[in-house]
């Protein structure tokens, strides 16, 4: 029950927190490419060569910088429609979903925030999750079966849990540290393709093609150090944030019951087979363990985007 005391306090302080986590993806970033470069800098005799590898980063940091802030800014701006495509997210037709609208409007006109878009996904699963960097992409996606299967109550605090993560910048935040993991991703597959096929592309004397694969095999064991580690970062952002989600939507409605009733409910029927993102599986109310990440899902707390649902439940239940 300590998680509901202070609530604005504690979103403060978690706030803190995720910024700081958050500087700590540009950090790995240049970590992992500083550790590529030092693992390749040796002198003739094989040593360790400092001023060389210094040297090599700071020619490398210009371009490394420019890649990072063009792949960042595609992201950044295309985000909406990449989830969209993935999800297969379609606009909720306010003539035929008064029920939600009016439920979504009344929340946001108690708190004094701005409507955020209504998208819905034709699934029978029970889910929903909301997303977005800006007032203008601000959007909360439901699924067809948690609409028709929750009553107004139920509905109306899974919708408040959502609005919740809106107005704490949980969303801005978990977009940008899944734009920055995204990155080491591709490094890896791109390594691991070039070590398979990339005798297609160098030259054909020995020590050529020795050297690149050598680079190419730090490359791809610094990336998947730094991919690791970058998880463990974005899941820290998840956890305690589902604990606050849900204290700030009991607040907001002054129903806590009636959204650990609709958790009990999506508690089992909560997989969305149509969204095989594992980053936008990330962002729904309740995911359940060991779908995110692959097989780093089940290998412990540190790899779960969210807490138990039977504890959220029972905190609600404590409200």
């Amino acid at each position: 029950m300590s998680v509901y005391v202070g609530l604005q306090e504690q979103i403060k302080k978690n706030n803190i927190r995720s910024l700081l986590l958050l500087t700590s993806f540009p950090l790995l970033i240049l970590g992992a490419f500083y550790a590529i470069v030092a693992i390749s800098s040796r002198d003739l005799t094989g040593n360790f060569d400092s001023q060389t590898a210094l040297a090599n980063f700071l020619s490398g940091l210009p371009l490394v910088l420019f890649l990072v802030g063009i792949w960042f800014l595609i992201a950044y701006f295309s985000h909406s429609t990449m989830i969209n495509m993935a999800t297969g997210a379609q606009s909720l037709d306010r003539k035929e979903n008064m029920r939600v609208y009016n439920l979504a409007e009344n929340l946001c006109m108690g708190i004094g925030m701005k409507m955020p878009k209504l998208q819905i996904i034709e699934s029978d699963a029970l889910n929903a999750f909301a997303s977005g960097i800006s007032e203008k992409t601000f959007t909360v996606t439901l699924t067809r079966g948690i609409i028709d299967t929750l009553d107004d109550s139920e509905l109306e605090g899974v919708i408040a849990h959502e609005l919740m993560h809106i107005r704490n910048k949980d969303v801005r935040l978990l977009i940008i540290s899944i734009i920055f993991v995204g990155i080491f991703s591709f490094i890896i597959q791109f390594a691991f393709r070039s070590l398979l096929y990339g005798s297609m592309f160098r030259g054909n004397r020995k020590d050529d093609k020795d050297n690149g694969a050598g680079i190419m095999m730090i490359i791809l064991l610094v990336s998947i150090v730094a991919y690791a580690l970058g998880l463990l970062f974005k899941f820290a952002l998840s956890r305690k944030r589902e604990y606050l989600a849900d204290a700030g939507a009991a607040q907001m409605t002054k129903n806590p019951l009636a959204l650990a009733s609709a958790l009990r409910k999506i508690s089992g029927n909560a997989d969305v087979n149509e969204v095989k993102s594992e980053d936008i599986q990330e962002m729904f109310i309740e995911n359940p363990p060991g779908s995110t990440a692959g097989l780093l899902g089940n290998i412990g707390s540190l790899f779960s985007t969210h807490p138990p649902i039977e504890k959220r439940i029972e905190l609600l239940e404590q409200f």
